[in-house]
């Protein structure tokens, strides 16, 4: 393998353990909630498009339906969605957040912006500038999504 095989390898290996760690250090602070990552992505979702069927929320999550479904169950449980027949098409069952769903989600969205403050202590804007654009250019590689 040669040395700019290497460093390509070697920098995929760092924006997946960057991943991983940013994901194992909020769900630690998520455990108190009973909240996971992954929930607070689906509550995401729901927050941006209110009344998603299970089917949309789990294309937006990038989880299987019955991922989905079973994250759905978890936060109606929790008290974080309500769930109902959606107007036009009862075979369809919309989720909107509740407070308590919103509540959780303030306080997710404030443990994620001091995650990713740890991330990007002491990197000067210039090379996160120039970091977005090697990653843009890397997600454009790989082809539309």
């Amino acid at each position: 393998m040669d040395e700019i095989e290497e460093n390509r390898r070697r920098a995929t290996k760092l924006m997946k353990r960057i991943f991983m760690q940013f994901r194992g250090l909020l769900d630690e602070k998520l455990r108190p909630y009973g909240a996971t990552t992954a929930q607070i992505r689906l509550l995401h979702a729901i927050r941006s498009a209110p009344g998603s069927s299970g089917a949309e929320l789990a294309r937006q999550c990038e989880v299987t339906p019955q991922t989905a479904q079973s994250l759905i169950q978890k936060a109606e449980k929790a008290g974080w969605i309500t769930r109902s027949k959606d107007d036009i098409n009862e075979r369809i069952v919309t989720a909107l957040l509740t407070p308590s769903g919103e509540k959780l989600l303030k306080i997710a969205d404030r443990f994620i912006r001091n995650i990713e403050a740890m991330i990007w202590k002491d990197i000067s804007p210039r090379k996160l500038d120039s970091l977005i654009d090697v990653l843009e250019q890397c997600l454009h590689n790989l082809g539309p999504k």
